[in-house]
């Protein structure tokens, strides 16, 4: 929903995160809100901003969180409370994160699971982790998954890898004979010599 508010108008998700902005005036040092006849074009553009993000707020939850927001009075408190609904508090958070980081750190393939059921479960993790505010370095998440493939895999990953070597460093090592034939009367003195020696 984040991506989906800050890409329609960014001031939009400004507003509540940080709250509605009403027109102010400066006297004497006091300020006060500004009474409505003397709005310019200025404040009439941050009421209506105001306005269409409680509007899309609106729009985007169902009817259960709609019942549950339509008694705010500003879009910051309808946001704080979804998000307090759907995370939770600080605290929450937290033990969120710690579990997740367990599940992480015990993380295995389990027997029969293949590679890209195991891979779903670990994106389904980090991903968790990432939204809770929690990322690891790509360097880190490949030393883990190749952690928790079973040897069996590794080793036939191996394998495979060293096959692909070998015949690699054989096609490199490829030397080729030219063959000539060549009668020549020594070569039949030396095998005659050679054939009756061995008698």
């Amino acid at each position: 929903m984040t991506i989906f508010l800050q890409s329609l108008d960014y001031q939009l998700w400004h507003i509540i995160v940080n709250g509605p902005r009403m027109p102010t005036r400066t006297i004497e040092g006091v300020v006060s809100p500004k009474p409505r006849n003397e709005y310019n074009d200025n404040d009439f553009r941050m009421l209506q901003l105001n306005s269409k993000a409680k509007h899309i707020l609106f729009c985007a939850v169902d009817p259960n969180e709609f019942n549950r927001i339509s008694s705010c009075d500003s879009t910051k408190e309808m946001w704080d409370l979804l998000e307090v609904t759907y995370e939770g508090t600080n605290q929450v958070k937290e033990s969120k994160i710690s579990m997740l980081v367990h599940e992480y750190e015990l993380f295995v393939m389990h027997d029969n699971e293949c590679i890209s059921d195991m891979f779903s479960r670990f994106t389904t993790i980090i991903n968790s982790l990432k939204n809770l505010g929690k990322s690891y370095s790509n360097q880190e998440l490949v030393r883990k998954i190749l952690r928790c493939l079973p040897k069996s895999s590794l080793m036939t990953h191996e394998t495979t890898m060293k096959n692909h070597e070998n015949v690699e460093v054989k096609k490199k090592k490829l030397i080729a004979f030219k063959a000539s034939k060549e009668d020549s009367e020594s070569d039949k003195d030396g095998d005659v010599a050679l054939i009756t020696s061995q008698f």
